[in-house]
């Protein structure tokens, strides 16, 4: 073969020989030598690469680009038990003690902070003009006491005298005008005692309400507690109504929190919850109530707890902020996905599912986070497994190749 083509080059380079101008033909025979020498070793260099695929026929098929090394998880089932964390605050047992009678302050006994006693006394009034009404209505009440014992006594008369000219009626000194004069007088009688014990009634009422006047001219502490506030100073004069103190009973508190409409349907009577005290303290607190009444502009509703606190913790404050842990209401077994393979495009949340050696994209529908992973509530089932790394870069129906989490490398299918 290659004494043929070395015949073919000779041939070629004495052709071109005789095309070539005179003064190029006429060339030393030393200069065709040497070309002569340069067109075989080119030849020879040409006849040892070997024959071409299309000259011996043959017409391979172009490979494609190499399958792409991605990462993969597994979409699964797990129990969840998740909460969300929702701001409240301690709500004492808080108490303006307001003045019962008019008058003028007379002592003032407390200060803020001072704690004192249910029956202590806060205050009191100058109380002359009520303790002189009072001994004038007690007075009152013993001489209508007497006016009843008279009339009593009038009236046991006048059954006497009936009953003597009752006893007459077979006698010849019987008058029936008599009799019936008689029987008249005893009624009177009767109705003269029965006004006298109505005026003793009122009389005793009145006592009474004077004793009772009497009574809160002295201001007490109705329950135990810590006086917050105090609005009154010797001298001055309230009416009824008027706050004098404030008085804070810490020993009975509950907590009070503003919870979404949407986590209240996961709260029972008495359920108990974890709740967090100035961030540090743990605490368990229980549903008391769950007020039917929405916020319209927060959408959320009151509920109350009463809190189960450890022994040596005291000095709780009104309006202090308390971290309550609520149930999320998804509690129980769910599916859920690794947050890194969801793909958000053109508003639709995507997977890459990695099905033998291919990637499948896929639509899902999710719902909460949880960690690092989201609920799935559609889309994908326990067990399928999604790429979580170099899921930006695919496209669907790429070659992949993965390790799978559980059992070592996965290797494409033979084809």
């Amino acid at each position: 073969m290659q004494q043929r083509l070395l015949s073919y080059m000779q041939g070629v380079l004495k052709a071109a020989r005789e095309r070539l101008p005179v003064s190029v033909r006429h060339w030393p025979a030393r200069h065709w030598a040497v070309i002569g020498v340069v067109l075989v070793i080119a030849a020879a260099a040409f006849s040892f690469q070997g024959p071409s695929p299309v000259a011996e026929g043959k017409t391979g098929k172009p490979k494609g680009p190499p399958p792409m090394q991605v990462g993969v998880d597994t979409v699964v089932r797990e129990s969840l038990k998740q909460t969300v964390p929702v701001i409240g605050r301690v709500v004492v047992h808080l108490t303006a003690i307001a003045a019962r009678i008019n008058g003028p302050i007379d002592e003032v006994r407390v200060d803020v902070g001072d704690r004192v006693e249910a029956g202590d006394v806060i205050a009191v009034l100058v109380k002359d003009t009520l303790k002189w009404k009072h001994e004038l209505q007690k007075a009152e009440v013993q001489q209508y006491a007497a006016a009843v014992k008279t009339r009593k006594a009038k009236l046991r008369l006048q059954h006497q005298q009936l009953k003597r000219i009752e006893g007459l009626k077979k006698s010849a000194a019987f008058s029936k005008a008599r009799l019936e004069d008689k029987r008249q007088e005893v009624a009177i009688a009767e109705n003269e005692a029965t006004e006298a014990e109505a005026r003793l009634a009122s009389a005793e009422a009145n006592l009474k309400l004077t004793e009772t006047n009497l009574s809160y001219a002295t201001i007490r502490a109705p329950f135990p507690g810590v006086i917050s506030k105090r609005m009154i100073e010797v001298g001055v004069y309230v009416n009824v109504g008027d706050p004098m103190v404030v008085l804070i009973d810490n020993r009975y508190a509950e907590i009070e929190a503003d919870v979404p409409a949407n986590r209240t349907q996961g709260l029972k009577e008495s359920q108990p919850v974890t709740g967090f005290i100035n961030g540090t303290t743990k605490i368990t607190a229980r549903v008391r109530a769950v007020v039917p009444d929405e916020n319209p502009q927060t959408r959320t509703r009151l509920v109350r707890f009463i809190p189960e606190l450890p022994l040596g913790l005291t000095g709780l404050a009104s309006n202090q902020s308390v971290t309550l842990h609520l149930p999320a209401g998804n509690d129980g077994n769910v599916v859920t996905v690794h947050k890194d393979a969801i793909l958000n495009r053109k508003g639709k949340n995507l997977v890459f599912l990695a099905e033998a050696d291919k990637a499948t994209i896929r639509p899902v529908r999710l719902g909460e986070a949880v960690g690092t992973r989201f609920i799935v509530l559609g889309g994908l089932a326990p067990g399928d497994l999604v790429v979580v790394r170099g899921n930006e870069r695919l496209q669907p129906g790429q070659k992949i190749l993965f390790k799978r989490p559980d059992d070592g490398a996965h290797s494409p299918p033979s084809p």
